[in-house]
């Protein structure tokens, strides 16, 4: 059984928390690509940043994920949860460029399951990492409920609850499957 699990969906939809939850609780995370690229590029004076050139930050964030899902932990019994996935970055990459990037990412599957945090207004919130707005976090969201199924996952929208209602509810859905 594939172990590894993908939470992604809308930025500011309280990814992070939950992932720190399931952290606690004794799982492996894998945190996202995308804002260890943002911090590397920031501290190395580098313009793979999505404000200065979004191309370049894609292809960055794109192979750090291809190695983060060929080194992840295969032989654990615990779920190995990844903050965003490949999935994500090649449907931006796709998205901005034109180009067919999702079929390149195919090979590296995850558990059939994924999870999406839906937009929540009401938490969401900017940061020097995260300088997008709401908007284009929507737009985001859009994309990405488009890109898994159409990839062959099943989406299950995270519940707008507590972190650990949230964790309650991924960790009892993967048991079920």
């Amino acid at each position: 059984m594939n172990r590894f699990v993908i939470l992604s969906g809308c930025s500011g939809g309280g990814k992070s928390t939950l992932l720190a939850e399931l952290q606690r609780r004794g799982h492996t995370v894998i945190e996202e690509a995308g804002r260890r690229v943002v911090q590397a590029e920031t501290r190395a004076g580098g313009h793979a940043l999505p404000w200065v050139d979004m191309m370049a930050f894609l292809r960055r964030a794109l192979e750090m994920a291809r190695h983060d899902h060929a080194h992840a932990p295969r032989d654990s019994r615990q779920w190995v949860f990844f903050d965003r996935s490949l999935i994500d970055i090649a449907a931006a990459l796709q998205a901005l460029s034109g180009d067919p990037v999702l079929p390149q990412v195919q090979s590296c599957r995850y558990h059939p399951r994924v999870f999406l945090a839906p937009p929540w207004p009401e938490i969401y919130r900017q940061d020097t990492e995260r300088r997008h707005d709401l908007e284009a976090a929507l737009t985001e969201f859009e994309r990405l409920q488009h890109a898994y199924p159409s990839s062959g996952y099943t989406v299950s929208l995270l519940p707008k609850v507590s972190v650990a209602e949230r964790a309650d509810f991924v960790l009892s859905a993967l048991a079920e499957d």
